[in-house]
C-alpha cells in the first residue's frame, strides 16, 4: 500500500513533452499566420485588379459584398452566404464566376475553391486581366 501511495505522489516535471508541444503549436501558428497574410494580400490585389478598393478585402461582411459586385451577382446573394448548406453552393458558384471574370476556366475555379492559398496568388499576381463582361 505504501508503495502505491509513494508512486502516486511522485511528480513528473514533463518539461520535454510540453516544450516540444509548445514548439509545434508555435510553428503551426507561424505557418497559419503566413498563409493568412498571403491570402489577404492576394485578395487585396484581386480587388484592385477588378477596380475595387483593396482595403475592402480586410473588412468583414463588406468583402463579401465587394466580391459579389466583382462577379456580377446581386447583393441579396449575401443572404445565401448565411444559410447553412446553401452557402457551400453559393461559394462554389461565386468562385467559378470569379475565375471566369479573370479569363480562367472551370478547372482554375475549382483550384481556387479547393487550394485557395495556391491559386489566389496566381490570380492576383499573374497575367490574368479582369473582364466584367466575361
Amino acid at each position: 500500500m505504501n508503495s502505491v501511495i509513494a508512486f502516486l505522489m511522485q511528480s513528473d516535471s514533463g518539461q520535454i513533452p510540453s516544450a516540444a508541444a509548445g514548439g509545434a503549436v508555435g510553428a503551426i501558428m507561424i505557418v497559419y499566420f503566413a498563409v493568412l497574410i498571403l491570402m489577404v494580400a492576394a485578395m487585396w490585389k484581386i480587388f484592385t485588379k477588378a477596380g475595387k478598393p483593396g482595403w475592402a478585402a480586410i473588412v468583414p461582411i463588406y468583402n463579401i459584398i465587394v466580391l459579389l459586385e466583382i462577379v456580377g451577382k446581386p447583393l441579396w446573394w449575401f443572404v445565401l452566404f448565411i444559410i447553412p448548406i446553401v452557402n457551400f453552393i453559393a461559394i462554389i458558384m461565386v468562385t467559378l464566376e470569379l475565375a471566369k471574370k479573370f479569363g480562367k476556366g472551370a478547372g482554375f475555379g475549382i483550384g481556387l475553391l479547393l487550394l485557395g492559398p495556391i491559386f489566389a496568388p496566381m490570380l492576383a499576381w499573374g497575367d490574368a486581366q479582369y473582364n466584367p463582361n466575361a
